[in-house]
């Protein structure tokens, strides 16, 4: 799945128009001799401050590069799945398109990315990306494209709720033994408080068992991506906790089959003391459900072994030609990958127009980059920074783990395996995690 996107604060500001043109590469040179490349993920009309830094970095970058035509497509959302192969079978795909971590070997396996490998060391910020992210991106030891955001799972949690529990908000849950006391004494403090919330719909209950799977050490997938491995301790580990939380603690309340914004109005309401999320629901539980940053706070996954992460990058057309898949890096690495800058990165142009700087993620970078980073976003901070420290400090020592592939299949299985532990006290988990296993070889045998 992927994570919510970081909610930026919208302003009316006066928005030039840009000619855009219909999609797919239609060549490199422009009338003037310029390199032109198309792009999409320009953000849409109605997200007037978000398109207007847009334009506002494209122009810098021409001003810089005045031998490079940017024409941007807006796109929301920056890919649907029910276009995207359609618009790759078409050879319609911009000459940089946008994709989600998910579907970077699935571009490369239908034969429709350029290989950047010949191009990248022209990348100057590709060396200081996280390993593992740029990993994402290559396909037996080819790189296919270049890491924009990332995202991991944590664990989410009410510092108001933990006080009134008795609980130290400034040591949060570090093992599944630990959350569910933690939930246990939120629940007790009654007036429809619970202690912890899980998704149990709509694929999400789904993501949530992978992501509490990868937390106890467990896969849902072989690491060949051909048989199923829910049926294991682990899986049953994941499910037995979920159970005796909701039937013998009675810490998960009575309401479920509930999906991310059942979770976000709990929490917005002070009616919740945790649920797992990313960074980037902590201002969306702010600007739309009406919780405050200082009471908001974020821990790495609980368990210890490791955490779900997803992020995007973006990927080039098989028919771009070696001068536009050259302007192509030197465009993202204006827009995404200079640290403290560009679209995603200039803090003090977002704490301008209210929106959040200092939380704790998207983290691209390593080393020197990933300091000046901080450095810059620690400078411009307008959220309580403290509050996501043991976030920071403990996925550190997390593996991280992307999605299992036909994950979107694999979740609607699993949804059903959740639902069931959370609704039927007498649900055989045993029975629940063969009958899974057994759909989900089937499923992969026809991938």
């Amino acid at each position: 799945m992927r994570s919510t996107g970081i909610s930026r604060t919208l302003v009316a500001l006066g928005v030039g128009a840009l000619a855009l043109t219909a999609c797919g590469s239609g060549g490199d040179d422009a009338a003037d001799g310029k390199t032109r490349i198309t792009v999409n993920c320009m953000p849409p009309k109605s997200a007037k401050v978000d398109r207007q830094f847009f334009e506002d970095e494209i122009a810098a970058f021409e001003k810089k590069n005045p031998d490079i035509d940017v024409v941007p497509h807006d796109a929301f959302p920056c890919q649907d799945p029910k276009t995207f192969d359609a618009k790759l079978a078409g050879g319609q795909m911009e000459d940089v398109f946008y994709t989600y971590f998910t579907d970077a070997r699935h571009v490369v396996d239908i034969d429709q990315a350029a290989d950047l490998t010949p191009y990248v060391k022209e990348l100057k910020s590709y060396g200081t990306i996280q390993q593992q992210l740029r990993d994402i991106y290559t396909v037996d030891g080819k790189v296919y494209g270049i890491p924009r955001t990332g995202y991991s799972m944590g664990l989410i949690y009410n510092r108001e709720l933990f006080e009134k529990a008795g609980l130290d908000p400034d040591t949060p849950p570090a093992t599944w033994d630990e959350v569910r006391t933690a939930a246990k004494r939120i629940a007790a403090l009654g007036d429809g408080v619970v202690g912890y919330a899980d998704y149990s719909a709509q694929n999400q209950g789904g993501w949530h068992f992978t992501a509490e799977l990868y937390s106890q050490g467990g896969e849902v997938v072989s690491a060949d991506g051909g048989k199923a491995t829910v049926d294991t301790p682990e899986g049953r580990a994941v499910l037995q906790t979920l159970h005796d939380m909701r039937w013998k603690d009675e810490s998960m309340g009575s309401k479920q089959l509930l999906v991310i914004n059942d979770a976000q109005q709990m929490m917005g309401s002070g009616k919740l003391g945790m649920y797992l999320a990313a960074p980037d629901n902590i201002p969306i539980l702010v600007k739309e459900k009406g919780a405050e940053y200082e009471n908001i706070a974020i821990a790495p996954m609980p368990g210890g072994k490791a955490t779900l992460v997803g992020g995007d990058g973006y990927m080039f057309s098989k028919k771009a030609t070696p001068e536009q898949i050259r302007a192509g890096l030197q465009w993202l690495d204006h827009m995404f990958l200079t640290p403290g800058d560009g679209f995603l990165g200039d803090y003090a142009r977002a704490k301008q127009h209210d929106a959040p700087v200092g939380l704790p993620e998207p983290r691209l970078f390593t080393g020197a980059a990933d300091a000046r980073d901080q450095q810059a976003k620690e400078a411009h901070a307008n959220v309580p920074v403290g509050n996501y420290q043991a976030f920071l400090d403990g996925n550190q020592k997390l593996e991280m783990k992307i999605e299992p592939p036909n994950a979107q299949q694999l979740y609607s299985v699993l949804d059903g395996v959740v639902s069931a532990v959370l609704t039927k006290e007498d649900a055989d988990i045993d029975q629940l995690l063969k009958d899974a296993a057994a759909k989900i070889d089937g499923i992969l045998s026809r991938s």
